[in-house]
């Protein structure tokens, strides 16, 4: 590890730079957790958001530190990790969040984080710095985690078909108005496990650097934990209402049943990613999931255009934040 002279108000400052990246985790992937609940009409947007800001802290009893430690040592050399690379990507991924916020385009902040570590350290050390094995996992599952997603949501959603085919619907939509509850918070469940975790990699990583954290802790300290699950359930809290619309009904109109299905399958991706140590996006999984549950009625049931755009996003994101990053990091070695 580089031998780097970092302040107290460097290192303060820049944890609470990580935690506003965290806040607006929650804040922008709100949507992808609620969408579906609230468009379906079984619960209103803010006892939505309650809900699912919860059952994102209680993520921190069930999952472990897996998807930590890869954003932390598995996504690019730490020996190259100093301020200017931490401040960089975090810069780089706010900025783009911010960006596809405003313009209501469910974009991932798991990746836009993971391109701003990738921007912020080519920048610094060229293409050397980053790490293989762990950038292709993350690559692999943007495409991987919306096909398990469309696979699940569709699979689960012709099963459900054929199990009440001879109910009414009427008696179809009292019973998923009760098991969506169940799968928006199964589905609130992931998000939390997974997404908190970017985070507490990141602060990990620059407790280390600063030597306050030897690198082979196994651990990084309970205060980071906590913090990092209370921030993304605050976020999620305040909610991202553009994208709501974007995710729950532009894509395909959705039924209560509709919602338990795209649910149910978002939310087993996001558990099988977390227990492999992968960080993904909620915002590609249940995106694919969604489309999974219009594409199993029929084709035309899913708005492909809206669809396409949602893809182009993401294909952008890791470059996007990439290039910000570079430019945050070059500005961060001229002001810090």
């Amino acid at each position: 590890m580089e031998n780097l002279t970092m302040s107290i108000y460097v290192l303060v400052g820049l944890i609470a730079l990580a935690l506003v990246f965290d806040f607006m985790n929650g804040f922008h992937d709100a949507a992808n957790a609620i969408a579906t609940v609230v468009s379906t009409g079984v619960l209103k947007p803010q006892t939505a958001v309650a809900m699912a800001a919860v059952f994102n802290f209680i993520a921190i009893f069930v999952v472990g530190l897996k998807v930590a430690a890869v954003v932390g040592k598995g996504t690019i050399d730490p020996t190259v990790v100093d301020q200017y690379v931490i401040f960089g990507a975090l810069v780089g991924a706010i900025v783009w969040n911010l960006i596809t916020w405003y313009y209501g385009i469910p974009s991932s902040s798991s990746h836009a984080l993971v391109g701003g570590l990738v921007g912020a350290a080519v920048a610094k050390s060229g293409t050397g710095a980053l790490v293989g094995g762990g950038l292709l996992k993350t690559v692999m599952f943007i495409v991987i985690s919306p096909l398990m997603g469309f696979l699940l949501g569709s699979i689960i959603m012709l099963i459900v078909s054929w199990a009440f085919v001879k109910s009414t619907p009427r008696k179809v939509d009292t019973w998923f108005r009760r098991m969506q509850l169940a799968s928006a918070a199964a589905y609130s469940l992931g998000h939390g496990g997974n997404d908190a975790q970017k985070t507490i990699g990141i602060i990990w990583m620059l407790l280390i650097v600063a030597g306050v954290t030897a690198s082979g802790d196994k651990a990084p300290p309970m205060w980071v934990i906590v913090s990092c699950y209370a921030t993304i359930s605050l976020g999620t809290l305040f909610g991202g209402w553009r994208i709501v619309k974007t995710m729950g009904q532009k894509i395909t109109k959705l039924k209560p049943v509709g919602g338990f299905c795209a649910e149910t399958g978002g939310a087993i991706t996001l558990f099988v990613a977390t227990a492999m140590g992968i960080p993904v996006s909620t915002t590609h999984t249940i995106t694919g999931a969604i489309v999974g549950v219009g594409a199993s009625q029929k084709m035309s049931a899913v708005r492909w255009g809206v669809a396409g755009n949602i893809v182009w996003a993401w294909v952008f994101t890791i470059p996007a934040s990439a290039f910000m990053a570079a430019i945050a990091w070059w500005i961060g070695t001229l002001i810090m």
